[in-house]
């Protein structure tokens, strides 16, 4: 019998975990660091009244803040990474419960600056900066400060919102309590009969599989657990989103989206136009849905039969050392200098490569400003996982760039402009692929993997974008969103977006449950505009060449020095027009006709 049994944290080798000792080498550093920071903070009092004393103490304050920002960073990733590596431990949430408790004072005691420099004139702070050549760092930071203006409350308001900030912020941690930490979705059987453990880490792999038993018996056990704690994620959902929607209002914002997209400056046209073009492909998203009921050879296609891949072949267990090879071959367009970096990376630990009991699910990169960009996987030797290798390092290489090129005041970037990397990155490989695959069986195979990656990512994310704008819309025109409106919303936008030849499920309506990007309010459907972003830098890659790379490689180091959409532009990109989301609807087409006269050959 296979040995099934997931691993505890103290049985993966070390040489398979992310180099956390890198940031602090024991709970005694960290707690010296937090000590040190919330002094630091308390003396930031002292700029209280005074920003608009002269140049020299605006640029203080400003340098003061930033120091301030750098360490709290700090202690959060490593407090949220730690914590990921095991929900279960006590001890890391207890100093992750610290430093959120400690951020929302620190956030509490700075809560003063942004409604005091508002109140400066724009002519004080033109004069400030005439006088003192330091503050052309701030160029960028001041002058979006100004443009805000209207948002920013009272120092008194803004420090009570502070203050809140640990209250506001719980619906998310309630939810990730829930789903990491404390639910279990009990065992199934394998294609091979073992009896295993279902879990966050391991539901894709039974979904894809090709024993419809098995995928069912997956999705089933899985949507079962969300079902018998709907109305308590339906309740937490609700304050989640009555959050957003107060604190608009608050911020005398017309709606939560308005203020969610209002941080890069981005056009609510931008929104508009994603669902638009993407609406307007669903008739090949339903033939495709046609088709794979077609090739499936079912009766009645279930949501459970939307993953498996249509073309089998032989099944290749990939190791993580052939997936770093594979992945090197297929970003080679991206030049010498990435690859070299991107090998660095794994050398130097950025990545804790597999699954453990109580690790969080899925994948992300992250790490501070000072850190190595680390990435947690729950790597399982598929092709699968080898595009989320590429994917996250996509992540990790962007904020290398960034953190190479700009100082801890752009040293973030926006989250519209975070999946583009990342997306260009699985772009470039699936290309590479395509272009050396000679088996038709496996061009196939990979073809379907493409239009996957659309499915899942451009329509996909805009179905869960449209069912964000739905849900605050509803709290906004005085509605509650009771489980049974979450449940019956949702499925009818399943059904739109799949289409007729997807058959009624009692199941999927409990979808949006298990979705943890609906607790950070219109994030996901910068994956849709992401992936296209991708989609057209990736084709300039390779149709330009050493131009498009270097454009490319410069827009990585840009990080948040800029507006998103006006960075874009560098790699040659216009996100504020409809040509790129157009674009990639036209390659879904292109792949899909390719694929179906493939099949029927």
């Amino acid at each position: 019998m296979a040995d099934t049994k997931i691993k505890q944290r103290n049985e993966i080798p070390e040489e398979f975990k992310w180099a956390l000792d890198t940031m602090y080498s024991d709970s005694a550093e960290w707690d010296a660091d937090l000590k040190k920071v919330t002094e630091m903070s308390e003396a930031f009092l002292s700029f209280k009244g005074r920003l608009g004393e002269s140049a020299g103490t605006l640029l203080e304050a400003l340098r003061s803040s930033d120091d301030i920002g750098l360490i709290v960073e700090k202690l959060f990733v490593f407090a949220r990474m730690k914590l990921d590596e095991d929900n279960r431990v006590p001890e890391q949430q207890a100093m992750f419960d610290r430093i959120i408790a400690a951020a929302s004072d620190i956030s509490a005691r700075l809560s003063f600056f942004t409604p005091e420099l508002i109140e400066l004139s724009v002519e004080t702070i033109t004069n400030f900066m005439k006088e003192e050549p330091g503050l052309d760092l701030y160029d960028h930071v001041l002058k979006d400060a100004m443009r805000q203006k209207e948002h920013v409350l009272s120092d008194t308001e803004e420090h009570l919102l502070a203050e809140l900030g640990e209250v506001l912020g719980a619906p998310d941690t309630v939810f990730t309590m829930l789903n990491d930490a404390d639910m279990k979705f009990g065992e199934i059987e394998d294609e091979s009969g073992n009896t295993v453990a279902l879990t966050h880490g391991n539901y894709i792999k039974y979904m894809r599989s090709y024993d419809r038993k098995v995928r069912e018996s997956a999705y089933n056990r899985c949507y079962e657990t969300y079902k018998g704690l709907i109305n308590t994620l339906a309740a937490n959902y609700n304050t989640n989103v009555k959050t957003d929607v107060i604190t608009a209002r608050i911020r005398k914002y017309p709606s939560s989206r308005s203020a969610a997209m209002s941080g890069g400056n981005i056009p609510e046209s931008v929104y508009y136009s994603l669902v638009e073009s993407v609406n307007g492909c669903l008739d090949t998203l339903h033939e495709y849905t046609a088709l794979r009921k077609k090739l499936l050879g079912v009766d009645e296609l279930k949501m459970h039969d939307i993953y498996v891949p249509l073309i089998k072949v032989p099944d290749e267990k990939i190791p993580f050392e052939k997936a770093v090879e594979i992945a090197v071959q297929g970003l080679a367009p991206l030049g010498e200098e990435y690859i070299a970096q991107f090998l660095k990376g794994i050398d130097e630990h950025w990545i804790d490569r597999y699954e453990n009991e109580g690790k969080t699910s899925g994948a992300y990169s992250f790490g501070s400003y000072d850190s190595a960009p680390f990435i947690l996987l729950n790597y399982d030797d598929t092709l699968e996982d080898v595009f989320t290798l590429v994917h996250e390092m996509g992540h990790s290489m962007n904020s290398f760039y960034t953190r190479k090129e700009q100082p801890f005041t752009y040293g973030d970037y926006s989250i519209f402009t975070a999946e583009v990397a990342s997306t260009v990155n699985e772009t470039l490989l699936m290309k590479y692929l395509l272009s050396t695959e000679k088996d038709p069986d496996k061009r196939k195979y990979i073809l379907n993997m493409y239009l996957e990656a659309f499915r899942a990512t451009l329509f996909r994310q805009t179905m869960f974008a449209e069912f964000e704008h739905l849900t605050h819309r509803e709290v906004e025109s005085g509605g509650s969103l009771t489980a049974e409106w979450l449940c019956e919303e949702y499925d009818k936008l399943n059904t739109k977006y799949f289409g007729p030849a997807l058959a009624k499920d009692d199941m999927i309506k409990y979808e949006w449950a298990r979705i943890p990007h609906f607790y950070r309010s219109f994030y996901v459907y910068q994956y849709a505009t992401g992936y296209s972003a991708a989609n057209a830098i990736a084709n300039r890659i390779l149709s330009e060449g050493e131009p498009a790379v270097r454009d490319y490689i410069r827009f990585l180091g840009t990080g948040s020095s800029d507006y998103p959409v006006k960075l874009l532009k560098i790699a040659g990109v216009d996100m504020s027009t409809t040509g790129p989301v157009d674009s990639a609807m036209n390659t879904f087409r292109e792949l899909f006709n390719e694929f179906k006269e493939l099949c029927d050959e």
